[in-house]
């Protein structure tokens, strides 16, 4: 499974949230979860548009035992056995079969969440307005490496992801996250938070939300800037895309 590629890592997010992956696709992407920040955010993308619909759609029911009705009024000429079925060709390294089936992952991904979403609208009597979300990526400004994710659904909550290993805090300091909207006179503090620990606040913390958003994390006193402001050095730093 490719995953370097955007269009293939959305894929295969996508399936990966829908459960649709082979045991061994799904261990692929979970291996690669541990330190990729870009099939991260994926997955969180897709968990956004599809678990909270489906959470919210009650479960339907069905006959029990709808096969045995079936088959016997299907009879013996509807039965098939895996001998008198013809063998079919192997599809996996079909070049053919590998350019469109990151398109059929897409289609099956965006099948489930209009089916979702059409339910949804039945049950609320109303269109859903779409939220707005935000990512960023917080590097280092001294090797460019990705230490954390900020995401940021407008209305709800924001996130502070972990994505890698990150240096220990040294005794008597501590870690403080800050944001400044794209023309905000300065930054606004969103308090300390633990290293290696996800972080989540309410989006009523923000002077705003939007594109181009900063957010960084910086070295502090332990209880914090005494000033306002940011007074240690950048750990990481990242603006915000809509997504």
């Amino acid at each position: 499974m490719k995953l370097d590629n955007p269009d293939d890592r959305s894929a295969a997010a996508g399936e990966y949230v829908l459960g649709t992956l082979s045991q061994d696709e799904r261990r692929e992407v979970e291996l690669a979860l541990a330190t990729d920040a870009a099939l991260q955010a994926e997955v969180y993308a897709w968990q956004d548009r599809l678990l909270p619909l489906a959470a919210r759609v009650p479960p339907a029911t069905s006959e029990p035992a709808p096969w045995p009705p079936l088959e016997s009024r299907l009879g013996p000429q509807g039965a098939t056995t895996a001998a008198s079925r013809p063998a079919a060709a192997p599809a996996g390294n079909d070049p053919l079969w590998q350019r469109l089936r990151r398109w059929q992952i897409t289609g099956v991904a965006a099948i489930a969440a209009s089916m979702l979403l059409a339910a949804l609208l039945v049950l609320r009597g109303g269109p859903a307005v779409p939220e707005e979300r935000y990512l960023a990526m917080l590097q280092a400004p001294s090797d460019n490496s990705t230490g954390w994710l900020v995401e940021v659904t407008a209305g709800k909550q924001v996130r502070l992801v972990p994505v890698g290993p990150t240096p220990p805090v040294p005794v008597g300091r501590a870690l403080q996250f800050w944001t400044k909207p794209e023309g905000a006179a300065g930054p606004t503090s969103l308090g300390l938070v633990e290293p290696g620990r996800v972080t989540t606040l309410p989006v009523s913390v923000l002077p705003a939300v939007g594109a181009q958003q900063l957010f960084e994390l910086t070295l502090e006193p332990a209880t914090g800037s005494p000033i306002g402001r940011p007074t240690g050095p950048i750990l990481y730093v990242g603006r915000t895309l809509r997504l």
